[in-house]
């Protein structure tokens, strides 16, 4: 069992984070016997580096900087998701018979295979084959390569610890480039989805959760894992690194067909003409990903380079649903971050399943967010619930359809919550290939949830009623006024220091509504 450690931890890697035993708030200043305490689970860091002791400006100006490289590399990764399609025809669509003119000599390049073969169990020896495969990336590649050298920044410090703990070569890092462009969200035309591609059966035969709302194949952490295993037993069956590639890849099935239809060669390079045109393609893209990273100086192609690689994240248990959305409005942090942060979560909801403990991953320096307003959170959660208009039900029948119009803030996991689809079905409905929508976009949706009919019955909102008889105090700078469009959370933040649980506490309230001309203490005083 890893042990947890009370101490600053720097994670090379967006997906990893810092652990902590107490709750601590970011000065390291330790929380209130009554605040809530979330521990983190299923963190497996990758590296420790213990924080010398520093005048506090000085931390506090390194933890500036800190989420500033952040948010940018935040940005960089959000970006990198766009090039699986590019990454995926590369490979199965290539023309070996092209020439490509490049300034490449072939006896450099059967030096440096040299080189490589020297120091990995793959057979990176040269062959006509390969070297056509690096022209081709190096002529028609090169933005696609600079963008997986900068991603990989983040993910491969996590792949490296990983296939060590499973004993696998670590140089199979560079397969899950040539999986997914290093997208976690990447989905193939027949299903495969994550960072390693994972059918539905295989993710599931080696641990994986695949639920209507959580999909660990997405899952950075427990997807390599996975990947980590299967490789392992593939090696185990085939004893040669090339064949479980393409195994992996095809299916150990057509990998023992290849044999047999080969006269019994087990050489990849002797078995290609016999497997799959795909899985023909797969190999020789990984070997030469494989070279290009390790001599991509030699060839110009620099990644923008992290100044600080990583993300400091930790994650905390969620003891009820709740939305991206409900996350956002309270902790102040996109939608998007959320996002990168929880790419498994499929429609943007954590979900409360008996038997099963979800977490929340955010920035380090929104934890103490979430914890001191969790309560919160969940009452917006359940009050948004209650407020939502209750249509009169009306019967769907298999020809009902619905033609959406995508307005702006609008996505698929928000629009398929709406009307009680999945994601992939409006996919398939409108023949998308990505995620990405378009403000005015039109989409048929064939919807599980009953159709609100003309006639619809409100809901009527109670008014926030304090509890009991609430004394104001004297000072009015401990009072405010409640205007129009005020809400707990927007006072709040009027008033650095006091949480939403601060003021439902000291004002005996029992909900988040409130009206116009209503007083609210801002402490917990009476005078």
């Amino acid at each position: 069992m890893m042990r947890r450690l009370a101490i600053s931890l720097a994670i090379c890697c967006p997906i990893l984070c810092t652990n902590t035993l107490t709750a601590q708030d970011n000065t390291g200043t330790t929380a209130p016997a009554n605040s809530t305490v979330t521990t983190p689970v299923k963190d497996t860091p990758l590296a420790v580096k213990v924080v010398p002791e520093v005048k506090e400006k000085t931390q506090l100006e390194d933890l500036a900087k800190a989420y500033a490289y952040d948010s940018l590399w935040m940005v960089e990764l959000q970006k990198s998701h766009a090039y699986f399609d590019e990454m995926y025809a590369e490979v199965t669509t290539m023309n070996y018979d092209s020439i490509f003119s490049v300034e490449l000599p072939t006896d450099t390049l059967k030096a440096r295979l040299a080189k490589l073969n020297a120091k990995t169990p793959f057979n990176v020896e040269y062959n006509p084959t390969l070297e056509q495969v690096i022209h081709s990336f190096l002529k028609r590649k090169r933005g696609l390569i600079h963008r997986m050298i900068t991603a990989s920044q983040f993910y491969f410090p996590l792949f490296e610890q990983e296939l060590d703990n499973h004993n696998i070569p670590l140089e199979m890092k560079y397969l899950a480039i040539v999986e997914s462009a290093l997208n976690p969200k990447a989905r193939s035309r027949v299903g495969a989805t994550g960072l390693w591609q994972f059918m539905f059966s295989t993710g599931k035969m080696y641990g994986l959760d695949v639920s209507s709302y959580v999909d660990e194949r997405s899952d950075p952490i427990f997807s390599t894992q996975a990947a980590g295993k299967y490789l392992g037993k593939l090696y185990d069956i085939f004893g040669d690194w090339d064949l479980a590639l393409a195994a992996y890849n095809s299916g150990p099935g057509n990998v023992n067909k290849a044999i047999r239809r080969s006269g019994g060669y087990t050489n990849y390079w002797n078995l290609r003409p016999h497997l799959p045109r795909e899985t023909a393609g797969y190999v020789p893209a990984f070997l030469a990903t494989m070279y290009l990273f390790e001599y991509a100086n030699e060839h110009g192609i620099v990644g923008n380079k992290a100044e600080r690689p990583y993300f400091v994240t930790d994650t905390v248990h969620v003891k009820n649903a709740i939305s991206f959305d409900h996350i956002s409005k309270v902790v102040d942090i996109s939608v998007d971050e959320l996002r990168t942060l929880n790419p498994s979560y499929k429609l943007d909801i954590i979900p409360k399943v008996e038997g099963k403990t979800y977490t929340l991953r955010l920035p380090r320096k929104h934890i103490g967010i979430f914890v001191s307003n969790e309560a919160a959170i969940y009452a917006l959660a359940k009050d948004e619930l209650a407020k939502k208009e209750k249509a009169l039900p009306q019967l769907v029948t298999a020809e009902d359809r619905v033609r959406y119009k995508v307005r702006s803030g609008d996505y698929l996991g928000k629009i398929a919550e709406r009307y009680g689809v999945g994601v992939s079905q409006i996919k398939r409905w409108n023949g998308l290939r990505s995620n990405n929508l378009k403000v005015g976009q039109r989409l048929t949706i064939y919807p599980r949830k009953p159709i609100a009919s003309t006639s619809t019955k409100s809901v009527v909102t109670k008014e926030n009623v304090p509890s009991r008889p609430v004394k104001m105090p004297s000072d009015p700078s401990k009072v405010h006024v409640v205007q129009s469009g005020d809400s707990l959370w927007t006072i709040s933040k009027q008033y650095p220091g006091i949480t939403i649980d601060n003021l439902r506490k000291w004002n005996g309230l029992s909900n988040n509504n409130l009206k116009p001309g209503t007083k609210l203490r801002l402490c917990n005083c009476s005078s």
